[in-house]
């Protein structure tokens, strides 16, 4: 992931700390230092992080034969 540098949100006397709060966290997820926080917060071993990849490969490929089809269907 590249850096982008410090998130910041500047406020003023007037305005609403929940709104600060709800921009700052809307940076974070655009920049994706969630993301990026959440993978790290746990090691998994690399085999672990290989099958959950071709899980998701799988799962995306019959998604798309479903839509292919037009109707929904059976997983195979």
């Amino acid at each position: 992931m590249e850096k982008l540098g410090a998130v910041a949100v500047k406020i003023t006397e007037s305005d609403n700390v929940n709104w600060a709060l709800k921009k700052f966290k809307r940076l974070c997820d655009k920049r994706g230092i969630t993301k990026e926080y959440r993978a790290r917060k746990e090691h998994k071993k690399p085999s672990v992080e290989m099958k959950e990849k071709q899980e998701a490969a799988e799962k995306r490929r019959l998604k798309e034969l479903r839509k292919k089809r037009g109707r929904r269907s059976r997983k195979i």
